[in-house]
């Protein structure tokens, strides 16, 4: 059995100069162009991204003279540049660039604070920054998501996507029901070849080809006096199912943003929560959000549990963070039990609600001058730091007279550690975040709070501008620290406040509603797949020629064409060739001298040879 491999080939076919062809490197190159007339079919159509089309120069060709011929110029040139353009916008190239610049411009809506989402940091960053942020409010960065040129990159690949995508499907699908091509003139200048001499007919040897082809799970046929054959579809599959998936992923993105909704509550023990618009602290939802959209149910928050190490570096780290509660779906559901816990969200319907933070609220009870109760009630203080520093405010705003008779507002600052370290020990910051040894500090004031004006204010603060503050004879500021039970007495009569044994825990919950997000996982997850088949499955073509030689033997040739090069290439030709080889023996050699291979009538038959194969 005579073979060659691809340096072979290279060595004994004719050189450009001999037949003024190109080499076989440059139809390698060209993959898919009739290079030499000779590859057109057989390397045609092996991927069925668009070809880039060069910057042309005019579309309108000669102009006629007159009017009517300004106007057919006028035409030829604006549908041609129209055509160049979307040739261009659905290219491959624009599409990974309007990726990029999309992935860019999420970068300042990471770092810089927004509308959406902290309009109070937002303030903040205005305040402290007169040049900046001007600057970026007229560039839309303090809501990046929703600006113009955000949209607008968004909107051109979303068009570039689909853009690229139809027409590489139906090509695809019409390469699906089509044939592979037939085997070019020379499959000498196929990168990987192998030839032998045989006994068996060429129909017997392209019967055997088409049966182990088709045993490989090859796509075959048999053209004239070859067998046609292609694998690897599953490459372009996932090409297309990538950008398939990209496109559902960005579709699913817009479709939530447009109808999501996300509210915080903040949730006492022993208090509940309905999922109406009036009962959230803070609300903010998409532009084709409505209020019909809202999940019906409720829930009732029944206690909070919170255990944290004691010792070692990672004391203050909570163990147990979890808050039991009872819910109900619609408006006469069967309440159920629940614990919800960090990352582990109560989910109804398409909402989820999650656990995002935890604090305390100390009992107070307030009394007038005669003793009267006027307000007695938990009051949720906002934690400073790890260890639940709080500091909040209690306010009073009706039913309480000072000792003249005349009614009157009280506010009262409070400050609240769940473990003191003790007086003179430094400032009064909570060493633990537990309830070791908890003191409130308060110092109250009398007047009006301002809340008869209508206007909106944050009840976690006190705005003393129509206030003043109590104050002893002697004109000190009257204030205390108190421990559960203790009671702070207000001057002149005017009362005191209680800090109550009762000290409650609160935790508040993020209700959100995200619709399209179970098929952005699911397009991510397709998009992952369809990239992993693009990048390791190569799509490749094998021909197997047999004709009878002028000797009249049978001359078998096997040559394989792929996308791209690879040594999995000649390595597989190798393969495919022993197995017809097998069935399909080299003729001997009748004037070569024997040997002792020759006469061991056991020996194996050599296996022909490719590129990237050994030799047996």
């Amino acid at each position: 059995m005579s073979s060659t491999d691809t340096g072979k080939a290279a060595e004994s076919a004719p050189t450009p100069e001999d037949d003024g062809t190109p080499d076989p490197v440059s139809a390698k190159r060209h993959v898919g162009v009739a290079a030499d007339g000779e590859l057109g079919a057989a390397g045609s159509q092996l991927s069925t991204a668009p070809v880039d089309t060069a910057m042309p120069g005019s579309f309108g060709g000669a102009r006629t003279p007159g009017a009517a011929g300004w106007i057919a110029w006028t035409g030829r040139e604006v549908t041609g540049w129209t055509r160049w353009i979307w040739r261009q916008l659905t290219s491959m190239r624009v599409a990974l660039i309007l990726l990029f610049l999309l992935s860019l411009g999420a970068i300042p809506g990471s770092l810089i604070p927004q509308s959406g989402t902290d309009a109070a940091k937002v303030q903040a960053f205005k305040d402290a920054h007169s040049v900046l942020g001007p600057l970026y409010d007229r560039l839309g960065l303090f809501h990046v998501y929703s600006s113009v040129w955000f949209s607008a990159i968004y909107i051109l690949l979303f068009v570039s996507l689909i853009g690229c995508i139809v027409p590489r499907t139906w090509q695809f699908v019409g390469q699906l029901r089509g044939r592979p091509p037939g085997a070019p003139r020379r499959l000498t200048r196929l990168p990987a070849y192998t030839t032998w001499r045989t006994t068996a007919e060429p129909e017997q040897v392209r019967e055997i080809a088409l049966k182990v082809l088709k045993q490989k799970r090859f796509r075959a046929h048999v053209d004239k006096d070859a067998v046609a054959a292609e694998k690897g579809y599953l490459r372009e599959t996932g090409n297309l199912l990538f950008h398939i998936a990209l496109i559902v992923m960005l579709v699913a993105f817009a479709w939530g943003q447009l109808f999501k909704s996300e509210g915080d509550k903040l949730i006492v023990e022993g208090d509940g929560f309905s999922n109406t618009l009036l009962s959230y602290d803070d609300f903010k939802s998409g532009n084709l959000f409505s209020t019909d959209d809202l999940t019906p149910f409720s829930f009732d928050l029944k206690n909070f549990t919170g255990t944290y190490e004691r010792t070692g570096p990672n004391k203050g780290t909570p163990r147990t963070y979890q808050a039991a509660l009872t819910y109900s779906e619609g408006a006469y559901g069967k309440e159920r039990k629940t614990v919800v816990k960090v990352n582990e969200p109560l989910v109804i319907g398409d909402t989820k609600v999650y656990l995002t933070a935890h604090g305390y609220a100390p009992t107070v009870t307030v009394r007038d001058g005669r003793g009267d109760v006027v307000f007695h009630d938990a009051v949720p203080l906002l934690p400073l730091d790890s260890n639940v520093t709080s500091q909040g405010a209690v306010k009073v705003m009706d039913g309480y007279k000072n000792a003249q008779g005349k009614t009157e507002q009280l506010g009262f600052s409070a400050f609240f550690v769940p473990t003191f370290a003790g007086a003179g020990k430094g400032d009064m910051f909570s060493q633990f975040p537990a309830l070791d040894y908890p003191v409130l500090a308060l110092s109250g004031f009398h007047g009006s709070l301002g809340v008869d004006a209508g206007l909106p204010q944050n009840v976690y603060q006190l705005d003393p501008a129509h206030m003043k503050q109590f104050k002893d004879a002697k004109g000190k500021i009257v204030k205390a620290r108190l421990r559960p039970g203790e009671t702070m007495t207000l001057p002149d009569g005017a009362g005191s406040i209680t800090f109550d044994k009762d000290i409650k825990e609160w935790a508040n919950f993020q209700v959100t509603q995200q619709p399209g997000s179970d098929w952005a996982l699911a397009g991510a997850f397709t998009a992952i797949l369809g990239l992993a088949g693009s990048l390791f499955i190569q799509r490749r073509r094998v021909w197997v020629r047999a004709t009878t030689g002028d000797d009249g033997v049978t001359v078998v040739e096997m040559a394989g064409l792929g996308r791209s090069e690879s040594a999995k290439l000649p390595e597989e030709l190798g393969d495919l060739a022993a197995l017809v080889h097998e069935q399909a023996p080299t003729k001997p050699d009748e004037d070569a001298a024997p040997t002792d291979a020759d006469a061991d009538a056991d020996a194996e038959p050599p296996v022909p040879a490719a590129e990237g194969a050994e030799k047996q």
